[in-house]
Order: structure tokens, then C-alpha cells, then sequence
């Protein structure tokens, strides 16, 4: 059994944000998207793309991809977790997902734009490592924290996240501007390099967490029969789900406010290019911005939440997020873009830590089934992001414009809102 609150434990812990954000950072928002649709229009002459033997727009083949990712986690996360908890083998999972989200993202050195069958298969298969990988881990946070100190671990982890993620960031950036420095033909190539730095990184740090984390021994033999046990533990996780109604309503409104977080984080960086203008340099500067605001967010509402509750300083957060939905439908300029993307990082770094302590401290105390439990959690918030980056893509192929998608952000965060007030969290988490 893992000792609770041991320092070493959980900046061990904590390292894995620090080995896999680097994926969410890059890979997901800053880089790749550029990159893709950058060497897609130019192998294909403008933004629409042939996607075995499909035409369809670069920006919404993209939003389609990552909604496909998620869904195959939504139906394999759930037995996989339930069969982790019955057999102990949680970090064993948390391996297996870490080593296929690395070597997909070094598996990106190879698209150049053409082959976009092959990116768009190594970009699905690395966004499938990372939230699988994410279900184990989260599901470890119980194991490693007590309910008191759960708000500031989980922000540490994002927190260790932020940094690392921005540290490789600035490397990538210097290979990009200063390629002939560093013996490459052109940007383009150093760029795909980054990949792989991505893959190495995520893998390479991700040992530290494996060496301290342990595997809770259950005593359990490892047999085909395993799958019918793990779907028998997800069901009794479910039915406590289903009868302990402050969770239930937590997480209505998780998955309606993940709607709007999820999407709004992972299609920004195209939103400013298509309708703002900016340029692949500028953007990465933008993403800089949040992740070192996020920083500061994930320890502020940490230290809210300890002050008011986790429901008022999850509310905080939506009454920001619904502000920057319907500004975003107005931005005319760089200026005011940069202003927002401030705001956005503020909250982004609050919401994904207190979101994630909340649902912890919401487990019962003494179960052994935390990866079930996160399970549903994940299983929530990737429906969440299914559903949103849908949408996004659905209504900016609709109108041709991404502004309207955004302005249509603001309603799943309201509709949180809503729910996060009949959890009353402030009665049940005190």
C-alpha cells in the first residue's frame, strides 16, 4: 500500500504531468496543429484534403480525428480500469498507454502532409496513449493524497505539467528558428524532429513515476477470466455512482463544462489562425501565455478553494469561461486575442486541478476501485470532448466560420453551472 502524503511519493506522482503534458502542449495545441494544416494545404493545394478517397475541410478532418480518439477510449477505458482494479495492475496499464502515445508521437517524424492517412493515424493512436495513460494515473491521486490535501497536489501536478510542457516548447521553438544552427534543411524538418523530442521526453520522465508508484497487490492470478471480474467491478462502481446523487450531479456538470473546456483548449490554436490571422510563430507565443498563467491558476483556485469551497471556486472559473466564449465571438484583433488567451490560461489551469481534487475527495474514503471510479470520470470527459469538438467542427462546416462555434461554447458552460449548484458541494464536501 502506497504511504499518503509522502513528499517523495508525490512529486513522483506528480512527475508524470511533467513526462506527458508535453504531448498536450505540443502535439495536441501548439505545434502539430500548425504544422498539419500548414503542410496539408500545401500538398493539397488549399484546405480541402482527400482523406481516403473523402473530401473534407483540413481544420474539421482534424476536430473529427481527435472526437474518433476519444471515443475509443470511452469503450475501452471502462473494462480496462475494472480489470486494473480487480488485478492490480493499474500502473501496468499506465505503462502500456505511455509507451503507445510516445512512440505515436515519434511515429509523426514521417508526415509531411501527403500522407495524411499516416498522420492522421499516428495523431489518433498518440491522443489514445494520453487519455488512457490519464485514467490510471488520476487514479493513483487517491492512493498518494488525503482528502485535505488533494486540492494542492492536483494543482502541482498540472502545475509540473505547465512547466515542463513550456520547457520543450521553447526548445522546439529555438530548432524551429535557429534550423541551419542545428544541421536541418528547413523549418518543416526540425519541426517533425520535435516529435520525436516529444516521444523521448514523455517516456523518458515517465520512468520516474513507474519506479515509485506501486501496483495495490490484490492477489489475483492473471486469467481470461480477469474480463468478466473487471466488468463486475465497473458495475459496482456504477451502481454507487448512480445512488450517491451529489456525485451524479458532479458529474452532469463536469461533462457539460468539459464540453466547453476540452474544445475551446484543443481547437484555440486553429481558431487563431483562421480568424485572427496569426502566424505559426505568433501562436506558439500565445500558447506560451496560457501555460505560464495556468501555472498561477491551478495554485489560486487550489487556495480558493481551501478558503470558499471547490463549488464556488469551480463557479468562478465557469462565470470566466462563459465571458471568454462570447468575447471570443467578437475579437477583431492580435491585441485582444492576447488579452483573452491571458484570461484563458488563468482558468484553464484552475478548472482542470480543482475539477479533478473535487472528484477525488467525492470517492469513498476506503475503496480499493479508484481506477473504476476515474474510469467514469474519464469516460465523462471524453464523451464531453466527443460531443464539443463535434459540434465545433459540425457548426464551422456549417457556417465557415469558427466564431459562431465559439459563441456556442458558452452554452455547455452555463448548463454546468447549473448542475455544479444542485451538487451543493459546499454541504457534502465539508
Amino acid at each position: 500500500m502506497l504511504q499518503k502524503n509522502n513528499k517523495r511519493l508525490i512529486n513522483a506522482w506528480a512527475s508524470f504531468d511533467w513526462s506527458n503534458s508535453v504531448y498536450n502542449l505540443i502535439v495536441t495545441t501548439a505545434i502539430f496543429p500548425i504544422y498539419y494544416l500548414s503542410t496539408t494545404q500545401e500538398a493539397f493545394g488549399g484546405e480541402m484534403v482527400h482523406f481516403f478517397g473523402l473530401t473534407i475541410k483540413n481544420s474539421v478532418l482534424f476536430s473529427y480525428a481527435i472526437s474518433f480518439s476519444f471515443l475509443i477510449i470511452v469503450f475501452i477505458s471502462p473494462f480496462l480500469s475494472g480489470i486494473a482494479d480487480y488485478g492490480g495492475m493499474k500502473k501496468r496499464f499506465m505503462q502500456f498507454f505511455t509507451y503507445l502515445g510516445s512512440l505515436s508521437c515519434m511515429g509523426l517524424y514521417f508526415f509531411t502532409g501527403e500522407n495524411i492517412e499516416y498522420g492522421i493515424g499516428c495523431s489518433v493512436l498518440a491522443s489514445i496513449g494520453y487519455a488512457g495513460s490519464l485514467v490510471f494515473y488520476n487514479g493513483f491521486l487517491p492512493e498518494v493524497a488525503s482528502k485535505d490535501k488533494t486540492d494542492r497536489i492536483s494543482a502541482k501536478g498540472f502545475a509540473m505539467g505547465y512547466i515542463g510542457s513550456v520547457i520543450l516548447l521553447v526548445i522546439n521553438l529555438i530548432l524551429y528558428q535557429k534550423f541551419e544552427s542545428f544541421g536541418f534543411e528547413n523549418g518543416g524538418e526540425a519541426t517533425r524532429f520535435g516529435f520525436i523530442l516529444v516521444g523521448v521526453w514523455w517516456m523518458g520522465f515517465a520512468q520516474i513515476a513507474f519506479y515509485f508508484l506501486k501496483d495495490r497487490d490484490t492477489g489475483k492470478k492473471i486469467t481470461l477470466e480477469i474480463l468478466g471480474f473487471g466488468t463486475q467491478e465497473l458495475k459496482k462502481v456504477f451502481v454507487a455512482i448512480i445512488n450517491k446523487q451529489v456525485m451524479k450531479r458532479y458529474l452532469s456538470s463536469f461533462f457539460l463544462f468539459s464540453m466547453g473546456v476540452q474544445t475551446v483548449m484543443l481547437l484555440a490554436p486553429l481558431f487563431a489562425d483562421k480568424e485572427i490571422g496569426f502566424q505559426a510563430d505568433e501562436m506558439i507565443y500565445v500558447v506560451l501565455i496560457l501555460q505560464i498563467l495556468a501555472i498561477g491558476g491551478a495554485y489560486f483556485f487550489a487556495w480558493l478553494s481551501k478558503i470558499k469551497g471547490n463549488g464556488f471556486s469551480i463557479s468562478c472559473t465557469l462565470i470566466i469561461w462563459i465571458f471568454i466564449c462570447i468575447a471570443g465571438y467578437f475579437l477583431e484583433n492580435k491585441i485582444s486575442f492576447y488579452a483573452l488567451a491571458a484570461f484563458l490560461g488563468f482558468v484553464m489551469g484552475g478548472i482542470q486541478s480543482i475539477s479533478r481534487s473535487t472528484y477525488s475527495k467525492l470517492i469513498p474514503t476506503k475503496t480499493k476501485d479508484t481506477a473504476s471510479y476515474f474510469s467514469f470520470y474519464d469516460i465523462t470527459e471524453k464523451l464531453a470532448i466527443v460531443i464539443g469538438s463535434l459540434s465545433y467542427g459540425l457548426i464551422d462546416q456549417v457556417t465557415g466560420s469558427m466564431r459562431y462555434s465559439m459563441v456556442f461554447m458558452s452554452v455547455f458552460f452555463v448548463g454546468g453551472f447549473i448542475f455544479l449548484q444542485l451538487a451543493n458541494l459546499k454541504k457534502n464536501l465539508t
